[in-house]
């Protein structure tokens, strides 16, 4: 009897001991049949892209509950390359992070995301993957756009009435050669915005020191972000909207990047299809103090086979004006580049598994 009952306390505090933390794992495989065409340059490209839906990944996650309402936890999350298998030297390059939480909000370390990307991913209904993804986040040269290394960040408690935020600064991680520039990738940023039954609403703002750095080591071009973003639901359709700013300042040499502003608008649309979603968007993409620009649209429909496993397809379109050469495609998909003035087409076909 005194064994069974020793034997029950054990069980009881091994169960409330679990109960205090968990680890989760976690993963998305997701692959696509892309289709990418460019006139007047590199003509078309048919392959297997590493996702057109959602960026394949595998990760690991924990939390501790640490009493008096504050919590540990832990997030480790890396690339997967399903298209060919490589996880050699495998890394958690999308994000990897601890914090501590609490009444007071959350205080996360590590290589995060960046609060300038948020409003992107948010407010475009193809987010940053597929021939439909946006372009406000990719810029030649730049040599950090969507996460950051180093960093502090800072994340308003989810107890304020809808209203949610965050601060973020990153020392940077960049190569230092010389002396002018150990500030490279240095990031300072910071997002607010307002979520409440259908409507959300957001805002960023956020500066990356030498961003476009030169291979001679000299001084880069730092950039500046600044956008906004909103979405209402209505249940039969969500609208959306995205007006952002990028800035580059050249620094102090000619790295091919001129000292330019390139301001983005997105209209976008998502609408449940028997058992799927419809995405549309529509965007112009005007760099300023020059004849490169460009309008891109984008359609695409996913069907859910289960709560975890969705087909897809999605086609766009890039209308190329004066000398710019922007191009449709998929993550592992290159060398379709239009020739300047010149048009981009493309789909995807594929399926996304996650777990």
């Amino acid at each position: 009897m005194k064994k069974s009952l020793i034997a029950l306390a054990v069980l009881a505090a091994s169960g409330a001991a679990m109960a205090q933390s968990s680890v989760t794992l976690f993963g998305v495989v997701d692959a696509a049949v892309t289709r990418s065409s460019a006139s007047g340059g590199a003509g078309n490209r048919v392959g297997l892209s590493q996702g057109g839906n959602s960026a394949s990944r595998l990760g690991f996650r924990g939390t501790e509950d640490l009493g008096g309402g504050l919590a540990a936890s832990f997030w480790l999350e890396g690339t997967v390359g399903v298209d060919d298998g490589q996880a050699a030297g495998y890394s958690f390059d999308r994000r990897s992070t601890v914090s501590l939480a609490g009444p007071f909000g959350e205080v996360r370390l590590g290589r995060d995301y960046s609060p300038s990307f948020w409003n992107v991913t948010t407010f475009d209904p193809f987010g940053t993957r597929g021939v439909g993804q946006a372009l406000d986040v990719y810029r030649p040269g730049l040599s950090n756009p969507v996460r950051n290394n180093n960093t502090v960040g800072y994340f308003l408690p989810a107890t304020l009435g809808g209203f949610y935020g965050q601060l973020q600064y990153g020392f940077g991680s960049e190569p230092v050669s010389t002396a002018v520039n150990d500030k490279a990738g240095r990031y300072i940023g910071g997002r607010v915005g307002f979520a409440n039954g259908p409507l959300n609403v957001a805002a960023s703002l956020g500066e990356t020191k030498q961003a476009f750095l030169p291979a001679n080591g000299a001084v880069g071009g730092d950039l500046k972000q600044a956008n906004i973003g909103a979405s209402y639901d209505f249940g039969i359709v969500k609208p959306s909207i995205y007006y952002g700013q990028s800035k580059v300042d050249n620094g102090t040499v000619a790295n091919g990047i001129a000292n330019t502003k390139l301001n983005t608008l997105l209209i976008g649309a998502t609408a449940p299809l028997g058992a799927g979603e419809l995405r549309a968007s529509v965007a112009r993409y005007d760099l300023k103090n020059s004849n490169a620009d460009a309008n891109k649209f984008a359609i695409g429909y996913g069907y859910n086979l289960s709560k975890r496993t969705q087909v897809y397809t999605t086609v766009a379109r890039i209308s190329n004006k004066g000398g710019a050469a922007y191009a449709v495609g998929g993550a592992g998909l290159t060398g379709v580049t239009p020739g300047a003035g010149r048009n981009s087409t493309g789909f995807d076909i594929g399926v996304r598994h996650s777990f």
